[in-house]
């Protein structure tokens, strides 16, 4: 993970990256198939942000925005494989019972709420690359990072991938923060984590191969450490929306953005309430020998409204300045160094351990180029 953060907070971009650490035929390649432009798209000609339809500003926030829902699109496709619906309208894979049965203790309707999360983040990466297209802008296409290793269980498609859904660190302070009558990350303040030991180690989400399915209480762990993935990651894009919408020039791009984020924050809820259902139990996972406890959060030494399970609405808490009356609200909101934040958020939590260099450059230079943009900014 040092590594990886290392490499994601290292001060080349894609531009220094294309300029010094790619032959000439290297560099064609990652501009042809990163950047993709459409001038002919609906009739417009040349670059929106050039042309003065889309501002610069405006232009990079959606890039970035389509790159995060490609990316979240791959890990759900990754779950539906494995533990959602199978149908045409999001095709591969083709189920595994025993781990569509463990997330079923959960709530019999996981499968369903999976695909449909599913089928959402399919049709946020697309509408978003086809309305930069629309305007003659620069899209955004990740194929060529496709290079992840994926499950080998029963109904996985076998795929390569963007993201590692079966090395994950899970950062669950969410939980109390969204509990919290006090506190606000925004005005500095910390959380404690819900379930520590997915704080600590690597955790697998999906089954890595059939053996995973084996041990039923393990089974159940890795149906666990999903059901708090899931939150762990809506809550993301959740606050990402509003963070950058704050950054937006254009009315119909702001209309786009704050359209889309509430589906985000819609799913948030969801597993958020889902995720309240985990059975308590304690596993060893047999590969990596690392243990993993969901506890009882109703009960000592856990308990209390912070960790309650069945609040799952935002309780009030203090906005702006402590000395104005506590809402409540989506909680981060700061858009300062929005981006950049849900890319090193992302990337601390392992899902994409295994990437290349040059994918963490690229992803890196888009996340600042959003973070540059600025309201009524060209």
């Amino acid at each position: 993970m040092k590594n990886l953060l290392n490499g994601l907070k290292s001060s080349i971009n894609r531009r220094s990256f294309m300029r010094k650490g790619l032959t000439a035929a290297g560099a064609a390649t990652l501009g042809a198939g990163l950047l993709t432009h459409s001038s002919s798209a609906l009739g417009q000609e040349g670059p929106e942000e050039h042309s003065g339809r889309l501002t610069k500003g405006d232009a990079a926030i959606l890039r970035f925005l389509a790159a995060a829902e490609i990316l979240e699109t791959d890990f759900w496709v990754q779950y539906n494989e494995l533990g959602g619906i199978q149908d045409s309208e999001v095709p591969g894979g083709s189920g595994n019972a025993a781990y569509t049965a463990a997330l079923a203790v959960l709530d019999e309707d996981m499968a369903q709420y999976i695909h449909d999360n599913t089928e959402d983040e399919f049709t946020h990466q697309n509408f978003i690359n086809a309305y930069l297209a629309s305007k003659g802008a620069d899209t955004v296409n990740l194929e060529q990072f496709r290079t992840v290793p994926g499950s080998s269980a029963t109904g996985s498609s076998g795929k390569l991938r963007l993201t590692n859904l079966m090395q994950l660190t899970l950062d669950t302070s969410w939980w109390t923060r969204y509990r919290s009558r006090t506190k606000n990350p925004d005005l500095g303040d910390t959380f404690p984590q819900a379930i520590p030991t997915l704080a600590v180690g690597q955790h697998t989400a999906i089954p890595r191969t059939d053996a995973d399915l084996n041990d039923p209480n393990f089974l159940q762990a890795i149906a666990n450490t999903a059901a708090f993935h899931f939150p762990t990651i809506e809550q993301g894009g959740n606050s990402l929306y509003p963070s950058l919408a704050q950054r937006v020039t254009h009315v119909e791009v702001l209309r786009v953005v704050l359209s889309i984020g509430p589906t985000e924050t819609a799913h948030f809820q969801t597993w958020h309430d889902k995720a309240g259902n985990a059975p308590p139990l304690t596993a060893v996972d047999p590969v990596t020998g690392v243990s993993v406890t969901f506890p009882d959060l109703n009960s000592p030494p856990f308990g209390g409204e912070d960790f309650q399970t069945n609040l799952i609405m935002p309780e009030p808490c203090p906005f702006l300045s402590r000395k104005l009356p506590v809402c409540s609200i989506i909680r981060p909101t700061e858009t300062k160094g929005a981006a950049e934040g849900a890319l090193n958020f992302l990337t601390a939590m392992g899902l994409f351990i295994g990437q290349s260099p040059e994918f963490f450059a690229f992803l890196r230079d888009l996340a600042e180029d959003a973070d540059e943009a600025r309201r009524g900014r060209r």
